[in-house]
């Protein structure tokens, strides 16, 4: 080995070639808030590790895309029922 190696003239970058991106996916990079990670995280430690969390955390967008998720004002409507059945009782 030699005591000292010139790298003035490389080159920044990959050494070897990105591999083939799968089949409907996109490689970006994204910065979520660590408590919310870390329920992703969770939830897939929950699922025995048969679900990612990236794969839960595509779930949770489309579910929310699609709008499938319930609107507050539907889940305000459900509690509010509830108490007021539960005090009538």
């Amino acid at each position: 080995m030699k005591n000292r190696y010139d790298f003035s003239k490389g080159k920044r970058g990959r050494v070897l070639p990105p591999g083939p991106e799968s089949e409907g996916k996109t490689r970006i990079t994204i910065r979520l808030d660590q408590d919310i990670l870390d329920r992703f995280f969770q939830m897939a430690e929950a699922s025995g590790g048969t679900t990612g969390y990236q794969t839960l955390i595509n779930a949770a967008l489309r579910e929310y895309l699609d709008g499938n998720v319930p609107k507050f004002e539907d889940t305000l409507r459900r509690i509010i029922r509830e108490e007021l059945k539960s005090s009538a009782a």
